[in-house]
């Protein structure tokens, strides 16, 4: 049996900085093969999409609205919700950095699972909120009674993942209404639902229903990574209209350009093509999960496009083939999904590491979607 190792302590800004060195003094520097680093969809917007923004760049000499109504109508009709309870902006990251300026007092807590997205311990210190991370449990979990435990008058915010990045795993419904109950209501929550799409349908919640009975949550998504638009920066949040009131104060005049109108609307009409590319991405996730985790690396179960990768020698490994990773102190690496060159590169990258001890899979672990996965172009590599 291994010795488990330590989830690693969050990012603050110097330590997201020094993840981009090389951690070899010395070494050569080996070219880029695979920027697996961000969690991006590694396929190019959907056909249609790109068909749609086509016919609208020819008004790229026009303004887009002063304040964003249409896009609001757009994503409230498609959720369920009136569109007074959606609050768009420039990426979640630009909608979070908005709820995080208009909703906590200045100086209070802001309380998160850690390591978490980088963003948000980042922007905190940029706003004047008190970061206050709570570890990860063993099995890369976020620890939702640990929070709850800090959780006070001095408490400003708090956000949950759902599925957790880095780890990619996924809080029951259970827990986390049982989690949202234990927190008072003038509390508010962000529940970061970034990879959403990538949910198993046993998964995934009433959100609507959600917010309705606890108006202090606001549902933060995205169209980066499902959607694969995350050059486009659209992201959005809904919950109560008196919460979403307060988030609009600091909304930006022209900031939401026509494209994501066109994009948004486009993707929701394509539902049927993301539903294969979704397949397509999971299934190559499960397929190199297995082969990772028959090669000993405690793998945890991932719901998003990534994988965690726990262990020392993890970076370094990949670094050695010219795959950059999100790295974390310790030497793990949360990795993209779904290239198939990018994923082959990373088995071979990590199967000519040193020989340790391994672990014997769990049956539960080694099943592998009997799917054939169409090949398509892997991502630019660059040098």
């Amino acid at each position: 049996m291994t010795t488990p190792v330590p989830w690693p302590s969050g990012l603050n800004g110097k330590e997201v900085a020094a993840a981009q060195e090389d951690s070899t003094p010395g070494q050569r520097r080996v070219p880029v093969r695979f920027d697996l680093s961000l969690s991006e969809n590694p396929f190019p917007p959907l056909p249609s999409v790109l068909g749609a923004l086509d016919d609208c760049l020819g008004e790229a000499n026009r303004y887009p609205e002063f304040l964003p109504h249409r896009l609001p109508r757009l994503i409230a009709a498609h959720v369920g919700v009136s569109p007074d309870q959606v609050v768009v902006g420039s990426g979640a990251t630009g909608v979070a950095m908005q709820i995080m300026q208009t909703l906590p007092a200045p100086g209070s807590r802001f309380v998160y699972a850690t390591p978490t997205f980088d963003g948000y311990p980042i922007m905190a210190n940029m706003i004047g909120l008190r970061a206050l991370g709570i570890p990860l449990d063993s099995g890369g979990r976020q620890d939702l009674w640990g929070m709850a435990r800090v959780v006070s008058e001095r408490t400003g915010l708090i956000a949950v993942c759902r599925p957790h990045n880095p780890t990619g795993t996924v809080v029951s419904a259970s827990e986390l209404k049982a989690f949202l109950f234990s927190i008072p209501a003038q509390v508010p929550v962000i529940l970061d639902e970034a990879y959403v799409e990538f949910l198993g349908a046993a998964d995934t919640l009433d959100t609507v229903e959600l917010v309705r009975r606890h108006p202090n949550v606001l549902i933060l998504r995205t169209f980066s990574k499902a959607y694969g638009l995350a050059g486009l920066r659209i992201g959005y949040a809904f919950g109560s209209a008196e919460l979403v009131r307060r988030v609009h104060r600091l909304q930006l005049p022209f900031g939401v350009p026509g494209t994501a109108v066109a994009a948004v609307r486009a993707s929701y009409a394509a539902e049927a093509e993301l539903g294969e590319r979704i397949l397509r991405i999971t299934t190559a996730r499960e397929l190199l999960r297995t082969e990772l985790r028959r090669g000993g690396i405690r793998v945890p179960r991932s719901s998003a496009n990534f994988l965690y990768l726990p262990g020392r020698d993890i970076v370094p490994a990949l670094s050695r083939a010219g795959i950059v990773a999100k790295r974390y102190p310790d030497g793990s690496a949360r990795i993209a999904v779904g290239d198939p060159a990018a994923d082959r590169a990373v088995v071979h990258a990590l199967a000519a590491r040193p020989a340790g001890p391994g672990r014997p899979l769990r049956h539960d672990d080694s099943r592998v979607l009997s799917v054939t996965v169409r090949s398509e172009p892997s991502v630019a590599t660059r040098s």
